[in-house]
């Protein structure tokens, strides 16, 4: 062995460890793993997160998956960890880009992220594939290679609307994250959604990513002072977990509050711990759907539940999510993409995503304008016990449905069961989602205190008590409707003495919390308030004096009463019956049988009224009763004739003027109510001069100066105007067309949660026949004044004859007596046979007034002088 020196081999060393330090910087320099076939993914994502971690397991299957389909080691990924701060996400892809040579960056999922890696991979012209569900509609021309790989879910709004409005809630408060993401997932699609459905926001709390519970506790407190119940909460969930700690700890989890959760938070309901799931007990939450079936999927499930338990054992729940499967299919789409052809420029790569096209586990993977399709379909879940309970499903333009495929559509979410409710428990009628628990003090309703009558709302004052007294057919309609509610509601009537406008902008101001009484409804009035259903009929119509017009059925009968005709035609018979009676002993005419003599009764009893029949009368008796009766049958038939011709002329009840062009061409006067709305109206829609206006304070003014033609007409509302007219029943009348306008409501604040239940209420109180019964005893308690008026003649009645008829009574019943005190037949007897017609005329002088026992002891001594022998008297009847 030849011989070395020292120094030479010194050299030697010195050379081979620079050579080998050449190597590794060589080495070192040249990109991982990477070879000529090999192609590198790039991933951002936050490690430290439940989502994060699905992310990094899903992209690694992916990986894996594909490079054993291909049978090759294709892809390759490079995972950065950012922690939700753009800054390092930044920087983390301008080292995934310039160090790893990545070609495609996937995540992050934030939109802060988001943006300020698009700029990174902008300079470069690499493609990224973002998670952020939602991103605004310029981006993709900010950044043309940003792609949307998570399909868009703010139509999950148009859900969230829906629940809302299924159970009939009218306003929700929404607490959102103050982030750029969750403003372009709340604005606008929240806003339309809402008011689609009429559905009003009533407060719109962003809170900062870093709230603390200081900071909770005040905003939760402010929302807590308000009636409204229902909340909306879009926050990510380590936000959301503050929000609902807060919330259970402040008594805001109980009965009558609802929370309904967005999918940033219930996608992640899968892995939520024990202390989050028992402070969102009764959460409704809506979350992005998928399908769970098919050999694949569990093949899929299985292998990650494994991975995931192994790889973060911290974690107790291992199913995947949402999150797993949007990174396992990007993962796949790059792949599909870059197996197209050789490596190739970030623009052609760009474009070979865009034409991916297959059925991925989270979904449709088919881009369109460089972002998936929306989400159309959202599952609908239910917070309960340790877990969570899977409601249903709702889908775009369909609705509600228990199944995800091809199930039976409902528009209501009451379809799907029973929800259990903060609180509650199972049930499936809602929490009225308001609560007037908050305000101390009962509701103070203000009542107008000049009302043009108080039929509808009446305020007196007791001086003894030191209090108001308020009736009125509008005060009993509001009682008995509040009594209709499905809870008690406090309140109390306060009078208001100014105009109906001033009134309702007290209630616009909060002065007053409703306002009750005869309140028009009328347009201007709804800028300021919103109205109830109208409790009284609707219309403004014209009430002017009356004419008088000829011609009624059965007139003839109208100048006597009933009692005057009865009497007449007993007086008539019992006269009829005292001629017969006396003059069938002298005329063979006026016997025979039964029928005729009844026939003959009545024809004398009549026939004297027209001619005096004195020739064929016999008996000075007969002729005396005959004489007095003529007389007062003169009397009474010429009264009579007066009477129904005086009826004749008089004519029927017709409006003077029928319509108002008459009154406008004549330049009429007219009347209003100086506290309504009908002058502007007067004065407005129908042309009237303001001139000719004149406005009066009660009923009893209009009818005074429409009777003097001060004023040609009124107009009034129709409710008062059918009270005007029942109160003057014979002087006025309502003329011409209704106009459609008013109708009485009861006044509330706009938004008003108490509205929706006040209207059922009322429909109630309207369909039970309540409010038929109030205005029913409304008109039944104004009485008509006018008695009778100077046009219309009384009719006739026996006071008006009284002496007459006594006369003419006494008379007839003295020559019936005297005839049969007096009287033979033919043998010189008394007519003792005739006892039963005696009787029979007792009991008519009875009913006349003559005492039964003098009588009777009259008929008796004349049967006691009469023998019962009847031998021929034939010799002693004169001739006829």
């Amino acid at each position: 062995m030849p011989y070395v020196s020292l120094s030479t081999l010194r050299h030697l060393i010195m050379k081979t460890f620079l050579l080998l330090l050449f190597f590794l910087v060589a080495l070192a320099l040249k990109p991982e793993g990477i070879n000529g076939d090999e192609r590198i993914i790039g991933a951002i994502s936050d490690c430290n997160t439940r989502f994060g971690k699905e992310e990094r397991v899903a992209m690694d299957m992916a990986v894996q998956d594909f490079n054993m389909q291909h049978n090759q080691t294709f892809l390759m990924l490079r995972l950065k960890c950012s922690k939700r701060k753009p800054l390092q996400s930044a920087l983390a892809a301008r080292h995934l880009i310039s160090k790893n040579k990545v070609e495609v960056i996937l995540g992050p999922r934030s939109w802060e992220e988001t943006s300020t890696v698009s700029e990174v991979c902008e300079n470069y012209d690499v493609p990224i594939l973002s998670f952020a569900d939602s991103s605004p509609p310029w981006a993709a021309e900010r950044w043309p290679f940003l792609i949307q790989a998570a399909a868009g879910t703010h139509i999950q709004m148009k859900a969230v609307a829906n629940i809302i409005q299924s159970w009939g809630w009218r306003r929700a408060n929404v607490i959102y994250e103050d982030t750029d993401s969750a403003a372009n997932g709340i604005s606008p699609y929240l806003y339309g959604a809402l008011q689609a459905v009429d559905v009003e926001i009533g407060n719109l709390r962003p809170l900062p990513s870093f709230a603390d519970s200081s900071l909770l506790h005040k905003e939760l407190e402010n929302l807590k002072k308000e009636q409204c119940r229902v909340f909306v909460v879009h926050t990510s969930l380590e936000l959301a977990r503050r929000v609902f700690g807060m919330a259970k700890e402040k008594k805001m989890m109980e009965k009558e509050y609802v929370w309904i959760t967005t999918d940033s938070i219930t996608s992640s309901v899968h892995s939520m711990n024990f202390s989050l799931i028992s402070s969102m007990q009764g959460v409704v939450g809506v979350r992005n759907s998928f399908l769970e079936t098919g050999p694949d999927f569990n093949n899929f499930s299985t292998r990650f539940y494994g991975i995931f338990g192994r790889k973060y054992p911290e974690e107790k729940h291992h199913e995947p999510g949402i999150f797993a499967l949007q990174a396992y299919d990007a993962v796949w789409t790059m792949g599909l993409a870059m197996n197209e052809g050789t490596k190739s420029n970030g623009r052609q790569l760009l474009e070979s995503i865009l034409k991916t096209d297959f059925d991925g586990f989270s979904g449709k993977i088919q881009f369109t304008g460089q972002k998936l399709e929306p989400t159309t379909r959202f599952q609908i879940i239910n917070i309960i016990g340790k877990h969570y309970r899977e409601l249903g499903f709702w889908t775009e333009n369909l609705g509600f449905s228990h199944t995800i495929d091809h199930g039976v559509y409902n528009l209501s979410m009451e379809s799907l069961g029973d929800v259990n409710w903060p609180g509650l428990g199972g049930r499936s009628s809602a929490p009225r989602g308001w609560d007037r628990s908050t305000i101390e003090n009962p509701l103070r309703i203000g009542v107008p205190n000049g009302s043009i009558t108080n039929k509808f709302v009446k305020v007196d004052y007791d001086s003894s008590t030191g209090k108001y007294i308020f009736s009125g057919f509008s005060v009993d309609v509001f009682n008995e409707t509040a009594r209709h509610l499905k809870y008690s509601l406090k309140y109390e009537f306060v009078p208001f003495g100014g105009n109906y406008n001033d009134l309702v902008k007290k209630v616009q101001s909060k002065e007053f919390d409703a306002a009750v009484g005869d309140i028009a409804i009328i347009s201007n009035r709804c800028e300021y308030v919103e109205f109830t259903h109208a409790h009284t009929e609707t219309g403004l119509v014209m009430v002017v004096p009356i004419l008088l017009h000829s011609s009624r059925a059965l007139l003839f009968v109208k100048p006597f009463t009933t009692a005057m005709w009865f009497l007449t035609f007993f007086i008539n018979v019992f006269n009829g019956f005292v001629v017969w009676s006396i003059e069938r002993n002298y005329c063979s005419e006026l016997r025979g049988p039964i029928l005729n003599q009844i026939g003959t009764l009545l024809w004398l009893a009549f026939a004297t009224l027209f001619s005096l029949h004195g020739e064929k009368l016999h008996s000075n008796l007969s002729r005396m009763a005959t004489v007095v009766w003529l007389f007062v049958a003169l009397i009474i038939t010429q009264s009579y004739t007066a009477s129904l011709s005086s009826m004749l002329t008089v004519q029927n009840l017709e409006p003077k003027i029928t319509n108002i062009e008459t009154l406008k061409s004549d330049n009429a006067l007219i009347g209003y109510s100086h506290m309504s709305f009908v002058r502007e109206y007067l004065e407005g829609p129908l042309g009237f001069k303001s001139s000719n206006s004149r406005n009066f304070t009660s009923t009893d003014e209009y009818a005074q100066a429409l009777r003097s033609s001060a004023i040609a007409a009124a107009f009034l509302e129709a409710p008062v105007a059918k009270l005007f007219v029942a109160k003057y029943c014979k002087s006025f009348t309502i003329a011409g067309p209704t106009f459609l306008v008013g109708g009485y409501g009861f006044a509330f604040p706009k938004g008003s949660l108490l509205l929706p239940d006040i209207d059922e209420a009322l429909l109630n109180v309207r369909e039970n026949g309540v409010l038929k019964d109030l205005e029913q005893s409304l008109i039944a308690s104004e009485q008509c004044v006018d008695i009778q008026s100077d046009n219309e003649t009384a009719s006739l009645s026996p006071q008006n004859f009284f002496v007459l008829f006594i006369i003419t009574g006494f008379t007839s019943s003295a020559s019936l007596l005297i005839y049969y005190f007096r009287a033979k037949d033919r043998y010189g007897n008394s007519r003792a046979r005739y006892k039963g017609i005696w009787i029979a005329t007792i009991m008519v002088l009875k009913k006349l007034g003559y005492r039964r026992n003098r009588l009777s002891r009259k008929v008796s001594d004349v049967a006691d002088e009469n023998p019962r022998n009847s031998p021929d008297n034939s010799h002693s009847q004169p001739q006829v």
